[in-house]
């Protein structure tokens, strides 16, 4: 992860391998961005380099100049950040734009960011750019060396831009953290190695982990974890992960899918559908990420995480379709489809997490293949609660996480009827991320605000980067569930 600081030095003076200077769309093509200070001559030259190369100021647009006069840094990249706005909208193509920029800078040891603008919003979206940019992937086994090393921002240098700042590094390292365990090979991260990684991770924070292993699954009637992980050799787990700050404005629990690798059970996946299971698990990488930062961020709010941690592999000793198990909390559910194995280990996690009475419980998941076909890199948020799902929905927009709202059909609760249990746990081929959440919604305890994300199609990225997102993990709903986190402080 970047060093991240801000200072009121001048641009042109500030001492760097590169110095980004936004650019804007205008009247006749691109224009230097307001607020960078820069001096006459090197406005005159920058101007002339964006009208022969005919820059437009779009989003993503990168440009490298060399030998730019009367300025210090060795180079100066043009990054095009959209027509400036405080809208969200607005902001979040700043993120972009300068993430591209940053990103693009891999391997440089030092960046300046100059801010176009003085508003705290802007501030805080460009660090924020520059941090979700600042990551490379690491081979597996080594630490990356192609990130930027440190990135310093060029504009207001008061208490609440430095706030802001101090809270995009935070965010930027547990989205960092997120991504990072998305992206290692499964043969890596299995439940026991997750749950090492998080031991490792919260020394020296205020964060706390239990964890549940196979033995303690079974006590504790965690039927749903227990029949997704019997079929591997690497057994289950659950992890709760909770920060508990004294006298707490209110409680929340983040549940998050973690299939660490996902070959579809005895209801085996075609080949090519295996090609990104190992990112099954990328909804509790986003809640331990969460968790992470919110501690960090010291917020009056007790949260705790629970990431259920299972393998699905077929084997002799995997579950079956048409196997009946008890879920935490003594519902029975009868098993359909082996590859329909998320909401179970989520179910046994969203009933483990309304024991405790929380003001609310969000779920995160890469859960269904519906979902990337209807909303593609737009996550979809399912509620029983309508008050709650704008929040969430607020908290997404705010942070430049796309969301959008689904509901939850009364009229498709029919099909998770069983003549064998109390509930089926898949229904018919129609609306199938719709009754998903209609299943997970079994397990809310009564009263409890609840909100379902599915994030199947943001979680990863199998195309080339774009914007302040690299090619595999993408650590999407770290921010959202920070947002949320935030409009309770």
């Amino acid at each position: 992860m970047a060093n991240l600081t801000i200072s009121n030095r001048s641009a042109a003076d500030t001492a760097c391998d590169a110095l980004v200077v936004a650019i804007v769309p205008g009247e006749s093509g691109a224009a230097l961005a307001p607020g960078h200070g820069l001096p006459r001559k090197t406005v005159s030259h920058l101007k002339s380099v964006i009208a022969d190369l005919e820059l437009a100021g779009k989003v993503g647009e990168v440009t490298t100049l060399a030998a730019v006069p009367e300025v210090t840094a060795k180079i100066v990249v043009l990054a095009g950040v959209g027509a400036l706005s405080s809208q969200p909208a607005a902001l979040e193509e700043v993120r972009k734009g300068l993430g591209a920029a940053i990103r693009a800078l891999g391997k440089k040891k030092k960046v300046a960011v100059v801010v176009p603008g003085t508003s705290v919003d802007l501030v805080s979206a460009v660090a924020e750019g520059a941090a979700l940019g600042a990551y490379a992937v690491s081979k597996a086994g080594t630490t990356s060396t192609d990130a930027v090393a440190a990135v310093a921002l060029v504009g207001p240098a008061d208490a609440a831009s430095r706030k802001a700042v101090k809270r995009a590094a935070a965010l930027g390292d547990a989205v960092a953290y997120t991504r990072d365990l998305v992206n290692l090979p499964p043969n890596l991260l299995y439940p026991e190695t997750f749950v090492d990684s998080l031991t490792d991770r919260i020394k020296g924070t205020k964060v706390k982990l239990k964890s549940y292993d196979m033995k303690a699954l079974r006590a504790g009637g965690f039927g749903g974890t227990v029949g997704v992980g019997q079929g591997s050799a690497n057994e289950p787990r659950i992890a709760v992960l909770s920060y508990s700050p004294s006298r707490p404005k209110a409680s929340i629990a983040f549940v998050g899918k973690g299939i660490t690798f996902d070959s579809g059970g005895l209801c085996i996946k075609p080949a090519n559908g295996m090609l990104t299971m190992k990112c099954d698990m990328a909804g509790a990488a986003a809640v331990a990420g969460a968790v992470l930062a919110i501690a960090e961020l010291g917020l009056p709010i007790a949260v705790t995480g629970y990431l259920g941690l299972a393998e699905n592999m077929p084997s002799s000793t995997a579950q079956r379709p048409s196997d009946v198990v008890t879920m935490r909390g003594g519902k029975t559910v009868e098993v359909l489809n082996t590859d329909a194995e998320g909401r179970m280990v989520l179910g046994d996690c969203i009933a483990l997490a309304s024991e405790t009475a929380p003001d609310a419980i969000i779920d995160v998941a890469t859960l269904t293949g519906a979902q990337v076909v209807a909303l593609a890199n737009t996550a979809a948020v399912m509620s029983n609660d309508d008050a709650f799902r704008t929040r969430v929905l607020d908290a997404a927009q705010t942070v430049g996480e796309a969301m959008w709202p689904m509901p939850l059909p009364a009229d498709l609760r029919p099909g998770l009827e069983s003549i064998n249990a109390d509930l089926a746990h898949k229904g018919g081929a129609e609306g199938g991320m719709l009754t998903a959440g209609l299943f997970l919604q079994e397990f809310v305890g009564e009263g409890i605000p609840w909100s379902h994300l599915d994030i199947a199609g943001p979680a990863f990225n199998d195309k080339a980067p774009a914007g302040y997102w690299p090619k595999g993990g993408t650590g999407f709903g770290v921010r959202t569930l920070v947002g949320v986190a935030e409009s309770y402080a």
